[in-house]
This record gives structure tokens, C-alpha cells and sequence, in this order.
């Protein structure tokens, strides 16, 4: 990790190739989302490091991610560890030019690396969020995941006012373990949903789980494995936070409707293709496959850039 300290914000030097406007692109595909804001091409983000909350301006200079606290400065450990979530949720550990290298040679992703260059997988470095989430999103449509998260953040999330605008936490998984089913009903999560995003809270608490459990595992099929032991967590769900949270470069949501809709967008194809007929197309990407969903889902928010 490279990182300058200056007290009242840091300086991160990102390994190339990284291009933080592309990542802005796709933190900016909804506006409901609360987890960040965007302004220009500044992004804001409150995030909860040692029981203290910390907002972030984070933006680009030359080649550096400015990273600056605003209010007080914190100690120079809560410094560090923001360099090291910042380093983390924009995946700087992942070898990007290998995926380069290969995605080069193939057809399909080639494109793909030339109109995006630079994208990196945004990740969601809680783990509870990132299971909730993924829950949220299931079988439903983007737009409405969006409003419920909207309405669960508001609800149970904590805040922090900055230059009189309010900005968000997701909330704990302790404090979403002690609610009641119809406490999330009234938020219009369904019945089966509630059950599930409750439980998985109370799992988490109960054992203690947390994002570095399972990075403590080497094996893709026994953190799958574990994440599917808990209710509600099926094999999509599980790849979709090996994908976003534990930057497992082999997690493929192959089920996923934005992949086989940006497969059909970016082949030209009438019909979207079986899963049997994307596995049999992505063998070639063993290896990479997070990498080259994300890309295809970047496909799905030229809208916004």
C-alpha cells in the first residue's frame, strides 16, 4: 500500500492502470443511492472505522487519490486505516495488467478493456452490507433495490451532518439482529426477505462472522460453501459478496439478469443466452471471472457517462 500522510488528508498512489473517473461511473449508476455521494468529480463517502465515523472527499490529482477528512482530523491510526479501506474497496491488491494480458486475446472482453480502461471492481467492504444487499437485489429490479436500500439506511442507519447535508451508514448487523420481521415490512422488503436479511444479522452476531473470516479461507468452494449454510444466501448471492466484498477474482454470479442482459448488448444478440450457453462462452475466463462480469455490467451505465 502507498500512502502519503498529511494529517488533514492523505495521498494514495493507486497502481496503474486505475482510472477513478470510471469507477465514479459506476458508483454513480442510481440516484438513490445513500451508501456515497457524488459531486463533480469528488466522491463523498462516511465510513465507521474504530466506533468513530469518518467522511471522506475523496478525488483525483494527476495520479494520486486525494483523500481528505472533513471536520476534525482523526488520529493517525484512523488515517491509516482509511488509506488501507480505501486501498481495499477500490481492489488496488488485484493485478490488473494480468487481466489485461489475458482479456486482450479474447474476443468478447477485448473491447471491453479498450472503452474501459482502468475500471477496477468497486468493492463493498462490509460484510453485512454486502450480504443485505445482495439480498435486497434479488429478484427484483434495480430501481426498487435501490428504494429499499434507501428506506433501510434511512431507518436504521447512523448519519452524520456535514455543511448542513446528512450522510450515511449502512447499518450494523447489531442493530438490524434485534428487529422484528414486520419492522421491515413496514419498509415494503417482502416477508421471505426480512426473514433472511434478520437472520443473516443474527448469524453474523452469534458467531461472530465477520469480512476477515472468510478472507482467513483459501478455497472459493469453502467460503461458498459457509456462505451458503446461512438462509437466504443461494449461489448468486454468494458469488455476487465473493465478488464485491472478498475480491475473489473466480466468483461468477452466472444467474445474474445485468450479465446476461449486457451479454445480449454486447454481442448483438436477439434473445439473452441460456447459463449453459454463457458457461460454455466464459471457460475461457476461468481465472477472471469477477473481473469480466464487472466489465460487462459496465456496459449497462453508458447512459450515465
Amino acid at each position: 500500500m502507498s500512502w502519503l500522510d498529511h494529517d488533514s488528508y492523505i495521498e494514495i498512489y493507486p497502481p496503474e492502470p486505475f482510472d477513478f473517473s470510471e469507477c465514479l461511473v459506476f458508483l454513480a449508476r442510481s440516484d438513490q443511492e445513500v451508501s456515497h455521494r457524488i459531486k463533480g468529480d469528488h466522491l463523498y463517502k462516511l465510513i465507521k472505522l474504530d466506533d468513530e465515523l469518518v467522511l471522506l472527499k475523496i478525488g483525483m490529482k494527476q495520479k494520486m487519490l486525494n483523500v481528505e477528512f472533513l471536520g476534525k482530523s482523526p488520529s493517525s491510526s484512523i488515517r491509516e486505516k482509511t488509506a488501507a479501506y480505501v486501498w481495499d474497496w477500490f481492489d488496488f491488491e488485484s493485478n490488473l495488467g494480468e487481466f489485461y494480458d489475458f482479456a486482450a486475446w479474447d474476443k468478447v472482453l477485448k473491447p471491453l478493456i479498450d472503452n474501459f480502461y482502468g475500471l477496477r471492481i468497486v468493492g463493498i467492504p462490509d460484510l453485512f452490507e454486502a450480504i443485505a444487499w445482495a439480498i435486497t437485489g434479488q429478484q427484483i429490479n434495480l430501481t426498487f433495490a435501490y428504494k429499499l436500500k434507501k428506506k433501510f439506511v434511512y431507518h436504521y442507519g447512523e448519519s452524520l451532518t456535514f455543511d448542513n447535508e446528512n450522510y450515511w451508514l449502512f447499518p450494523s448487523y447489531k442493530t438490524i439482529a434485534s428487529l422484528d420481521v414486520e419492522d421491515l415490512r413496514a419498509l415494503q422488503f417482502s416477508v421471505r426477505k426480512a426473514e433472511y436479511i434478520i437472520g443473516v444479522a443474527k448469524t453474523l452476531a452469534q458467531y461472530q462472522w465477520t469480512r476477515n473470516t472468510l478472507l482467513t479461507k483459501q478455497d472459493d468452494d469453502e467460503i461458498r460453501n459457509l456462505l451458503m449454510s446461512i438462509r437466504g444466501i443461494g449461489a448468486w448471492t454468494a458469488d455476487l459478496v465473493m465478488m464485491r466484498c472478498l475480491h475473489r477474482a473466480n466468483a461468477f454470479p452466472i444467474a445474474d439478469v445485468g450479465l446476461h442482459n449486457a451479454l445480449k448488448i454486447h454481442l448483438g444478440l436477439e434473445h439473452k443466452q441460456s447459463i449453459a450457453e454463457v458457461k460454455e462462452m466464459a471457460a475461457a475466463w476461468d481465472g477472471w471471472y469477477a473481473y469480466a462480469t464487472f466489465y460487462l455490467w459496465r456496459l449497462l451505465y453508458e447512459h450515465h457517462a
